[in-house]
């Protein structure tokens, strides 16, 4: 009887580990088995936003922007989009339009229904997300192959077009987001409809890779396939997804002509800057990083490390862009000789290289800089991958979409002048649909639909609070207890957060609570009683106890107006400084100055600046004002140089949140301000 029921009890723990890992595995990204991760989501739909900021942004998202965006892509007089998986799945005839990435901006759309779907529950987004699938099961070839553009030219021209015969035709990059947002759509609704067209491309590619040379091999531009690839092994735990991983940086090594533009030029393991195509580079960091946490590979860790230490401390924004230059040239090719230069497209520059008005930032490499942080974090539980991350969201990435969640940026810019001389490429501004390159807009909303996944992390230790805003959590710890909390705050206007339990179990856990890198002076109590350990800025406070229903975390972050300065290297902020409140930062805006031109205002170093709230639109935000400096004269027109003017006049200054710039009509803007000590 003994060995019976040690067989049963055996039995019993096995079944119940597999429940809770499988309730963990339905996390964003779903680390929960991968042995070298620390940390690993709460399930899709286990946070709730209720009150505040981001249940605000995630309203205008369900109700706005991923509906408006889906009509986009489904109005073929608009966006081709959809219709050219109608005319791959012989339901129309016609040949393709739109840029060979746009299959791409189908998929991201689609996750962002699937994301709202595992907090929704709505039943027509379920109805509208299996008639999308349907259309696309019938768009892929029999060997798994799935792109548009071949899949059609094939059809009309049997012979003449061949998968991968242009390495700029983004197959790889369409692929690696129909990955990701199958993978999300079967832990959503547990249907596998689309994950069997993920697992057949899965399958093409895993065998095109076993033959290919490595130039061919080159494909792999803007490698979004590479977290694709392992979020597949995670789902299926098909080892031939894992190896596949693995060659795809091993490839990279064996490059004769490879480019910065690619980050191939050097194998992934000398690296030690981040180079090339922001975009492409972050997406690569990013499944590079998803690579180390089921390998354990350190050769790989280590750059991650190096590129990410140079890419906060030499090349992001104060805002977490990526990517300043709209062309570049590699500043370490092998040859400056005019016939083989490298130009490097939407490039990180040189250390310092930072130009405000001409920054290129795209919204997709400002979400890639989110996707890599993210899984840093998840490796390691350090605090400093959520500051960057948090930095990030409320800045260059909720500045990519209008307040009213209709319009869209590509670029990013941190000044905006209508006196600028030449007109970029890709001005700074929104609008509905940039036909061209479409890529950030769904980006963007797939982005905030999925905001409340980057909340809480779980572990062994218990639960990790790493973003704060009004919500309900509701999931199970990895031990398997059942936790249940809610979180109440205005933050990022107010550094008050307080969270009260409402179920806990048996056992002990520790609460890890993020003290932001911004934040000077936090304090902490629990049930009224002050926390006694030190709150270090840029670390995480764990508080481990036997909670109980009812007990009450109240933390405290004192947000104040701070001016920061740039490291003197950073020619165009010399003299300059920016504004940022907790982890806002802000900006001058025109329609806030009309008698004076903003780039000619100079605050004091010494300035007091005083938060009011407003709203722009039907968005609530918190602006600062205060008094500054500003010359009586401002008028320049041709003239390169002149003796300085006195900045005498007291003029009335306010700030709002950089995210919000640009939705008040045409306007001009800048983050940097001139200061006088």
């Amino acid at each position: 009887m003994k060995q019976v029921y040690k067989t049963c009890l055996l039995f019993f723990m096995i079944c119940l580990t597999t429940h809770i890992a499988a309730q963990h595995s339905h996390s964003l990204v779903n680390t929960s088995q991968s042995p070298f991760a620390k940390i690993t989501g709460a399930a899709l739909g286990d946070v709730q936003w209720t009150q505040g900021f981001w249940a605000e942004r995630f309203s205008v998202c369900k109700n706005t922007m991923s509906p408006e965006l889906l009509k986009t892509y489904m109005d073929e007089h608009i966006s081709h989009s959809f219709k050219n998986f109608e005319i791959a799945a012989k339901r129309d005839t016609g040949s393709h339009a739109g840029p060979p990435f746009h299959d791409g901006d189908l998929y991201k759309a689609f996750e962002s229904l699937a994301s709202l779907y595992a907090v929704t529950e709505d039943k027509s987004l379920d109805k509208l997300m299996d008639e999308i699938i349907a259309v696309v099961v019938e768009s892929q070839r029999e060997d798994g192959y799935i792109h548009s553009p071949v899949v059609i030219e094939e059809r009309r021209n049997s012979g003449k077009t061949h998968a991968f015969d242009d390495r700029l035709n983004f197959e790889t990059y369409n692929m690696g987001h129909l990955m990701t947002a199958a993978c999300i759509h079967y832990r959503a609704t547990g249907k596998r409809t689309l994950l069997n067209v993920a697992i057949k491309a899965t399958d093409y590619l895993y065998t095109f890779y076993k033959k290919a040379s490595p130039e061919l091999a080159r494909n792999a531009i803007c490698p979004s396939h590479y977290m694709g690839v392992v979020e597949m092994y995670r789902t299926t735990r098909n080892p031939k997804y894992l190896e596949l991983s693995k060659s795809l940086i091993d490839i990279r090594g064996l490059m004769e002509n490879g480019t910065d533009d690619n980050q191939d030029r050097v194998p992934f393991r000398q690296q030690t800057k981040a180079m090339g195509h922001a975009v492409r580079a972050n997406y690569l960091y990013a499944g590079v990083a998803d690579v180390y946490a089921e390998t354990g590979d350190t050769s790989l860790l280590h750059p991650l490390h190096n590129i990410w230490e140079n890419m906060t401390g030499a090349k992001m924004y104060i805002t977490g862009a990526c990517g300043a230059l709209y062309d570049g040239v590699s500043p370490d090719g092998t040859s400056y000789e005019p016939p083989v230069i490298q130009k490097v497209h939407q490039a990180y520059g040189r250390d310092f290289q930072l130009p405000n008005k001409t920054a290129h930032n795209e919204t997709c490499a400002n979400i890639g800089n989110l996707l890599w942080n993210w899984r840093m974090f998840l490796l390691s539980g350090e605090a400093k991958y959520m500051d960057v991350a948090e930095l990030t969201l409320y800045n260059s990435i909720l500045s990519g979409v209008s307040l009213d969640g209709k319009d869209f940026c590509y670029t990013n810019p941190l000044s905006v002048s209508n006196e600028f001389p030449y007109k970029l490429r890709w001005s700074g501004g929104r609008i509905p649909y940039i036909a061209l390159s479409n890529c950030c807009p769904p980006n963007t909303v797939r982005t905030l639909s999925e905001v409340q996944n980057y909340a809480y992390g779980l572990s062994d230790e218990g639960v990790w609070v790493n973003l704060y805003g009004g919500n309900q959590l509701n999931t199970t710890l990895k031990n398997g207890g059942k936790i249940q909390l809610r979180q109440t705050t205005d933050y990022p206007w107010d550094g008050k957060v307080t969270i009260v339990f409402e179920k806990t179990p048996e056992k002990s856990f520790t609460v890890f609570l993020r003290i932001p890198g911004w934040c000077k002076n936090a304090s902490m109590t629990v049930n009224g009683i002050p926390e006694k350990q030190q709150l270090t800025s840029g670390t995480y406070a764990g508080i481990d106890r036997k909670w109980k229903p009812g007990d009450k975390i109240e933390l405290l972050l004192p947000m104040e107006a701070l001016l920061l300065t740039a490291n003197p290297l950073v020619e165009e902020c010399r003299n300059q400084v920016a504004v940022k409140r907790g982890p806002v930062v802000y900006c001058m805006e025109s329609p806030d100055f009309p008698e004076n031109n903003i780039f000619n205002v100079t605050l004091s170093a010494n300035i007091h600046l005083t938060p009011k709230e407003t709203k722009i639109g039907d968005s609530r935000m918190m602006l600062l004002e205060g008094k500054a400096k500003a010359p009586e004269n401002t008028t320049w027109g041709n003239i390169l140089y002149k003796e300085i003017s006195a900045a005498d006049k007291i003029v009335p200054v306010r700030l709002i949140p950089y995210y919000a710039w640009g939705n008040r009509g045409k306007s001009e803007m800048t983050v940097w301000i001139n200061v006088s000590r």
